[in-house]
């Protein structure tokens, strides 16, 4: 398969417009996610994705469902762009020597949900806390006796004020807190995502070197974005807990990966790794259909078209 040869500054431009359409639009169904994952036996204040939304619009009016999205909005360009770009970037470098295998597709992915994290971790430690603080707050008016006493009761803190927190008490560290997590989240996803999706993509394809049409670029993007999504919810799972900041007295708290997997385990079950799976392959299909449209659709390549060009 040749791959299409697309610029660095087009591939930067298709990522950050995709993210930005993406996050635009299934943000909610993320802050019910979180919400959905975050809640322990004991301080269960949601019943479902449904019951998670009317009740955040309830308590916290329709802009509640997009807290955290300032963060999201600002770091997903990066990311996003990050991540296309470095799959592409080792792609590329790996099909130089003759056809590009399935093992070396999953190493390009590898190498892109590896790059990503970057910007992955920090976005997502923020975002959690902003999407998160809405939970606290209901819980500490509906359930106070789950609210822990420690937690204080004040506005919730905007992204500036948590990453001065965070910032002052344990410097860059408390940016990357959830890490290893993330990582053994953003590697596999990558790893099924961008491998099944190119496969995917190929069987729509208009003869040999033809593209697929953009129906089937974005159909590849959410099949291909949704099945990597619920396989890698459990360590999702774990990746919200060890980076959510507050908690309610009755849950648990975790001093790593393993100590999180065990007392999930013993005190919730198996079936808590599955919290929020389906909210995640709805956040996940469409948020890389999307992307995968902007892509092939070169929409960079149309706005840079627009731009002077420089003598030689």
């Amino acid at each position: 398969m040749a791959d299409k040869q697309i610029s660095l500054p087009a591939k930067l431009i298709n990522g950050g417009i995709a993210g930005l359409i993406g996050v635009t639009c299934v943000f909610p169904i993320d802050l019910a996610k979180t919400r959905l994952q975050n809640q322990q036996n004991g301080s269960r204040l949601y019943t479902s994705l449904s019951d998670c939304l009317i009740k955040t619009i309830r308590s916290e009016g329709y802009f509640g469902m997009y807290r955290g999205a300032a963060v999201n909005l600002t770091l997903v360009t990066p990311e996003k762009a990050i991540k296309l770009a470095a799959n592409d970037f080792f792609r590329q470098q790996l099909s130089k020597d003759g056809k590009l295998t399935l093992v070396k597709e999953m190493l390009a992915g590898c190498g892109a949900g590896t790059c990503q994290v970057i910007v992955t971790t920090p976005m997502e430690m923020l975002k959690i806390q902003l999407q998160d603080a809405g939970r606290i707050e209901a819980q500490r008016k509906l359930m106070p006796e789950t609210v822990a006493a420690g937690t204080l009761e004040t506005k919730s803190p905007t992204a500036i004020q948590l990453t001065r927190e965070l910032f002052r008490e344990k410097g860059i560290a408390g940016l990357y807190k959830g890490l290893g997590a993330t990582l053994l989240r953003d590697v596999p996803f990558s790893m099924i995502y961008f491998p099944l999706f190119a496969n995917l993509n190929n069987l729509g394809k208009r003869g040999k070197e033809g593209p697929a049409p953009f129906y089937v670029s974005f159909i590849s993007g959410c099949l291909a974005g949704s099945t990597a999504a619920v396989a890698v919810n459990p360590v999702d799972v774990i990746k919200t807990r060890l980076q959510s900041l507050n908690r309610g007295s009755t849950e648990d708290t975790y001093s790593g990966v393993t100590d999180c997997i065990r007392k999930i385990l013993k005190n919730e079950g198996p079936s808590a790794f599955l919290k929020g799976a389906y909210c995640r392959a709805l956040v996940i299909a469409p948020l890389f259909g999307i992307a995968q449209v902007i892509y092939f659709l070169g929409v960079g390549e149309i706005i840079l078209s627009y731009l002077p060009k420089r003598d030689k």
